[in-house]
């Protein structure tokens, strides 16, 4: 049986030197440490996911009832029948009449996300008033297309989460949806959403509980280009795959056209989800990544460093706290910055933006990012 030693002494031999691991090993934003190969010294177990079987919501379009089963809803909609549907405007609440053959999940977060550092606890209560399988959202989507580490979007989800637990007590838990955005680190999202699993399970288990989160993930818009739109398809392409694949159960995909989307672009974005899910089946795996060294490797590394991240947000007084003294903004800033800086230098690698670019740098980091706020910022913004 060979054994790592073994591994190290042929790779040195092969690659000719001792350091191997200044050859092999990748500097990455997260600071995770990527092996370039594992030996299994870990147990591990299956990640359920709620659903059997990932929903691949589509934003609704009339004709499309026969071929999609989950719908995403920004405005009333009446007859649909055996449907998942995702409420995503706060303006529904007043008209929006439940049907007994359909699944009803809210993806309206009452967090002000700004330095207000509010809970709107009034649409609280109509959130929980109504007849919804998942009532209240915590949205760690934005944080993403913010520029957010892995590291911080888990973290910040579980503080989120805490803040709700001390404002409506535990019983909220059963009633919470998660939304992630999902990027082009392929295995890093996968691990992503298997770590936030286990993340979630252990903050529940504070609270003498054992719930599987629901995860809600959409593609991220903040690698995606106005010039070239068609690589913006291959994109969330990969992005779906790692959220079906890392366990979500409902996956949504953002319109690949950032400039002025059709109707047409719209059922394309949506018919990636039917592709995949068909040609590849895997939207039905309950943990399809289980036992892979690699993964199980970097979802640890992602649970451990979000668990410790988070005890230190709670440590400093909570999310909000943390939110309302600009603690949380200035660590975003200061992550996405960076990350900017990677794409300006070519360290980070996006085609038709700083990989055979069309055109130069039209925009400063500080024409982009805000130390005091929070807001969505495409990478190739610097560019277009």
């Amino acid at each position: 049986m060979s054994t790592l030693e073994n591994w190290e002494q042929l790779v040195k031999k092969q690659l000719k030197t001792d350091d191997i691991y200044a050859i092999l090993q990748k500097e990455n934003l997260e600071n995770i440490d990527v092996k370039p190969y594992y030996q299994n010294n870990s147990e591990y177990k299956l990640l359920p996911k709620v659903e059997e079987s990932t929903h691949l919501v589509a934003e609704y379009q009339e004709g499309l009832e026969d071929q999609a089963f989950a719908f995403l809803l920004n405005e009333n909609v009446q007859n649909l029948d055996e449907k998942s549907i995702f409420i995503n405007n706060a303006k529904l609440l007043e008209h929006i009449l439940t049907e007994e053959s359909n699944r009803y999940f809210s993806l309206i977060d009452i967090f002000s996300d700004d330095q207000k550092a509010e809970i709107n606890e009034h649409l609280a209560g109509e959130l929980l008033s109504k007849s919804f399988e998942k009532n209240i959202c915590i949205d760690v989507s934005l944080h993403q297309n913010s520029g957010a580490s892995i590291i911080q979007q888990l973290s910040f989800a579980l503080a989120k989460s805490k803040e709700l637990v001390e404002k409506f007590s535990p019983e909220i838990l059963d009633k919470l949806i998660f939304k992630f955005a999902v990027g082009s680190q392929y295995f890093f999202e996968i691990a992503k959403i298997r770590a936030f699993k286990y993340l979630f399970n252990q903050l529940s288990k504070e609270f003498e509980k054992d719930i599987i989160p629901y995860i809600f993930v959409e593609t991220s818009l903040r690698n995606k280009s106005k010039n070239d739109q068609d690589n913006n398809l291959i994109r969330s392409t990969l992005e779906l795959a790692s959220a079906m694949i890392g366990g979500a159960d409902a996956v949504f995909c953002n319109n690949y056209k950032i400039e002025n989307p059709t109707e047409l672009s719209k059922e394309i974005s949506f018919k990636q989800q039917i592709v995949l899910a068909y040609e590849s089946i895997i939207n039905v795996f309950e943990d399809a990544t289980s036992g892979s060294y690699f993964v199980e490797d970097i979802t640890q590394q992602f649970a451990e460093k979000s668990w410790k991240l988070f005890l230190d947000i709670e440590e400093k007084g909570g999310y909000l706290e943390q939110l309302k003294s600009g603690e949380i903004q200035k660590i975003i800033f200061e992550q996405a910055t960076k990350e900017q800086s990677w794409v300006e230098e070519g360290k980070i690698k996006i085609i038709g933006v700083n990989l055979y670019p069309k055109l130069e740098v039209k925009k400063s980091v500080s024409e982009l990012y805000d130390s005091a706020e929070i807001k969505q910022v495409r990478l190739a913004e610097m560019f277009e």
